[in-house]
């Protein structure tokens, strides 16, 4: 399995030249079989239009699985030109809550934009996912409901042959409670889906003296992301969704703090890296 991080920002793409480094793209993670082109996409950000370079030319078969309907994790949708094509197939799969086409085109479609999601070329269609295990484009995956803000949002565990990878993009763990810390609770679903995994992909948009005052937005501190990995038994916890005002710098010195942990192991995200699992002992990206 085949893994590389399109967009690694969350609630707005952070452009300019101080997030060159880290990358300025909304959440989108695509995932591939070995030896083979994308065919399963975590969330559809901005970063969703950087699947294309990873396809040679060829058009998008596969599916999407959102997270859930915020603006950052679906804006990329129109935007993405190896789906928009008439040789494309696209299955998009929408946390269950109603017809998933009326519900995610209630952002995409006039007056908020020109286009509703079944006018956009290719085959698409629109499924509504529930909670549980799955079959989709040869990976076993797994959806749990976790909580968030308004609307229903999943956490994804992914596997093949080779290896789990799992997507906690954006996570309220203090809405169940305060934890053993006051980061939140490692709750059933999120230890369940995380448990063993060789690569956790976590919401890190806070800094732990952060959390207080901004908690109510739905999101994680750093801590608790690599707290719940080291729980779970993760091999390696990749810090996720960074808050757009997060520069290059200020990411810079989360990745020194980090540096040389182990048990699990801890990297900051960054757009355009890519990771083969199984993971190499000791293997640093």
């Amino acid at each position: 399995m085949r893994i590389v991080l399109c967009g690694v920002r969350g609630s707005t793409p952070a452009p300019g030249p101080e997030f060159v480094r880290y990358g300025g793209h909304t959440s989108c993670v695509a995932i591939a079989h070995d030896g083979e082109p994308p065919t399963l996409l975590l969330d559809a950000g901005t970063g969703l239009r950087n699947v294309a370079p990873l396809l040679d030319g060829r058009a998008f078969v596969g599916s999407i699985l959102l997270g859930h309907l915020h603006w950052d994790h679906t804006h990329g949708l129109p935007f993405f030109p190896a789906g928009d094509r008439p040789d494309a197939r696209v299955s998009v799969h929408v946390p269950a809550q109603g017809d998933a086409l009326e519900v995610l085109g209630r952002a995409m479609g006039p007056p908020h934009f020109p286009i509703t999601p079944d006018q956009l070329v290719g085959a698409w269609s629109f499924e509504s996912l529930e909670p549980g295990r799955h079959d989709i484009e040869g990976f076993s995956v797994v959806a749990a409901e976790i909580p968030h803000t308004a609307g229903r949002t999943y956490g994804y565990r992914v596997s093949d042959a080779t290896g789990t990878v799992t997507y906690l993009s954006d996570h309220w763990p203090t809405a169940l409670g305060p934890g053993p810390d006051g980061l939140g609770e490692r709750h059933e679903a999120a230890i369940t889906l995380a448990r063993d995994a060789d690569l956790l992909v976590h919401d890190a948009q806070y800094l732990d003296e952060e959390l207080p005052s901004k908690a109510h937005y739905g999101h994680a501190a750093v801590s608790y992301a690599v707290d719940l990995g080291r729980a779970a038994g993760v091999q390696r916890v990749v810090l996720f969704h960074h808050d757009p005002v997060r520069d290059d710098d200020q990411l810079d010195a989360l990745a020194h703090v980090h540096a040389g942990r182990r048990a699990p192991q801890v990297v900051v995200a960054r757009q355009g890296d890519a990771t083969d699992l199984p993971l190499a002992p000791g293997s640093p990206s």
